[in-house]
Formats: C-alpha cells, sequence, structure tokens
C-alpha cells in the first residue's frame, strides 16, 4: 500500500520531461513523448493505465521499470544494495558493540571519573557532523600515506580492477572500508552509549534488582543476570528500527568515500525526476521496515523471558 501511495506522490512531483530540457540539439515534445512512452514514463498516458503496467510489471516479472534515460532499475537496485550493505554493515556492529560496551561500564561507575570522560567524548563526538568527520579522515589518511610513502589508507570506494581471484577482491573491499568503518562509528556510537547507559540505572535501582542483591547475589553479578538483559530490549527494538536509515541515510558519507551504494541512487533517482527508481527505493525502505520489526520481535522474545512464556 505505501509503495503504491509513492508512486502517485512521485508522479505528483516529478517531471520526467525535465531530463530533456535544454538538449543541445533541443528536443521537440513529441519527440520527447516519443522516448517516454515505451518506458511508461510519459504523462500523456492516463496515471491510472501507467500505474497498472508498472504494477502488473512488478507483480508479474519482477520488472521495476526504468529511469527516464533508459537505465534498468532492476538493475541499480541489484548492484547498489549490496554496496551499501558492504559499507554500513562494519560500522552498525562496531557502533552498536561500542555503545553498549561503554554504556554499561559508565553506568557501574556513575559519576565516577571514567564516567564523566565517556559521557564528555560521547558529547563531543555526538555532535560532529557526519560530513566533517569523514573529510576528516580523508584528510588524515592522505597525511599520513603521504608521510609514510605508501598507501596505508585508501579513501574511495571498490574498484576488483586488475584483480583476479575472489580472496584478492574481498582483502581490497576490507581494505577500502577502514576509513569509512572508522568514520560512521567515531560519530553514531553515543546515541546507543547514552541510552544504555540510562536505561541500565533505571533498571539497577529497580525494586527487584535489589532484592536479588538482597538474597546474595553480588552488585555484579545482579546486574549481568537481570538489569542488563532488560535495558537491552529497547536498544535492541531501536537498532532494529534503524536498518531502512543505516541503508538509505549513508548519502554524504557514500559521496565523500565514493561508495556508490542506495543513499547515492536516492539523491540521483529524486534529482532526475526517476519515478520508477524513487518508487523501487521506497519499497526498498518499506522491506527493510518489516525486516526490522521481525528482527525486533525475535530480539525481545530473546531477551524477556516473560514474552516466551506467554
Amino acid at each position: 500500500m505505501s509503495t503504491n501511495i509513492t508512486y502517485f506522490l512521485a508522479w505528483n512531483f516529478m517531471d520526467p520531461r525535465s531530463n530533456y530540457v535544454g538538449r543541445r540539439p533541443p528536443l521537440s515534445p513529441d519527440q520527447i513523448t516519443a522516448l517516454l512512452e515505451p518506458r511508461n514514463l510519459s504523462d500523456s498516458v492516463p496515471l491510472l493505465e501507467r500505474w497498472w503496467t508498472w504494477l502488473t510489471g512488478v507483480l508479474l516479472r519482477w520488472d521495476w521499470g526504468v529511469s527516464p534515460t533508459g537505465g534498468s532499475v532492476n538493475g541499480q537496485m541489484a548492484y547498489r544494495m549490496w554496496i551499501s550493505a558492504e559499507f554500513v554493515t562494519g560500522a552498525t556492529v562496531i557502533t552498536t558493540v561500542a555503545g553498549i560496551a561503554l554504556g554499561v561500564y559508565t553506568a557501574n561507575r556513575q559519576y565516577k571519573v571514567a564516567d564523566r570522560i565517556g559521557h564528555f567524548t560521547s558529547t563531543i563526538t555526538m555532535n560532529i557532523p557526519p560530513v566533517v568527520a569523514a573529510l576528516g579522515f580523508v584528510l588524515i589518511a592522505i597525511w599520513l600515506n603521504d608521510v609514510v610513502g605508501t598507501r596505508i589508507f585508501y579513501v574511495t570506494g571498490p574498484t576488483g580492477v586488475g584483480l583476479d581471484h575472489w580472496w584478492e577482491v574481498v582483502l581490497d573491499t576490507l581494505h577500502r572500508l577502514i576509513l569509512p568503518t572508522l568514520a560512521m562509528s567515531l560519530v553514531g556510537y553515543a546515541t546507543t552509549h547514552f541510552l544504555q547507559r540510562a536505561l541500565l540505572l533505571d533498571n539497577i535501582n529497580a525494586d527487584y534488582v535489589r532484592t536479588a542483591r538482597a538474597k546474595g547475589l553480588t552488585k555484579r553479578t545482579a546486574i549481568r543476570r537481570h538489569a542488563l538483559r532488560t535495558s537491552l530490549i529497547p536498544i535492541a527494538t531501536q537498532i532494529a528500527f534503524t536498518i531502512p536509515t543505516v541503508f538509505l541515510g549513508a548519502v554524504l558519507s557514500e559521496a565523500i568515500f565514493a561508495w556508490h551504494g542506495l543513499g547515492e541512487y536516492l539523491v540521483q533517482t529524486i534529482g532526475s525526476s526517476d519515478v520508477h527508481g524513487t518508487v523501487a527505493i521506497a519499497a526498498f525502505g518499506a522491506f527493510l521496515t518489516a525486516i526490522g520489526a521481525l528482527l525486533a520481535d525475535i530480539a525481545v522474545v530473546a531477551l524477556d523471558p516473560r514474552v516466551r512464556v506467554n
């Protein structure tokens, strides 16, 4: 339903004819119509007829259409979703693990020196714009490469050029992922840190944790067995629902590090009035949201024994 609504909204705001404005030699309106009609992108065809042609293509042939210039949306999505997956997976894992670990560590040392240092550091990193962090890492990497006299860090995306074996491609990709992963992890862990710290402090002072300690458990054991598990439930739910944002929101980072993923494609489709590409990305975002909801339910069942019993 949301994908179909996006289709109609896209046609309300986008004009595929704009891709042919300013061409030399200029094209007549009839020539533009002749180019767009076979691509199901001509406004000379009734909107409902365009929608039905597009919908039957998706349902019967899994064909999401073409761009105003004739490029395949299926081909772009199939290629770029894996690029985005490679680009954001490492940073997401590091951000989550670091944020939870730091939140637990500082909550156990509330108002002590380690807590204040962690709070100050996370406040600073959280307020660094991602584009500034990415550019800073690129400049430092270039400077370090010049000082050492060899290429330690790559500042651009994967190429695969001149690589004959699959393991060379894997190592090259991992090597080129170091810099963007560090940049995105630096600005992304603080939110999880603060949320984990606040939730764990609430649960440490809860009655059931005090009861557990009164029965003889040490503070560390009571926190690990009772408070930590409870505090992880909102964290897991939040992380699961950020999957669409992680995949589609790294627009500036992808542009700076030259990783041609879905974030870059989203900007391109909107800028070029590519109705079919925009709708395909919206559908992919809806699919990721459904996956996030499923993962959130699984995480809650795994962490909360009351749900398993029910």
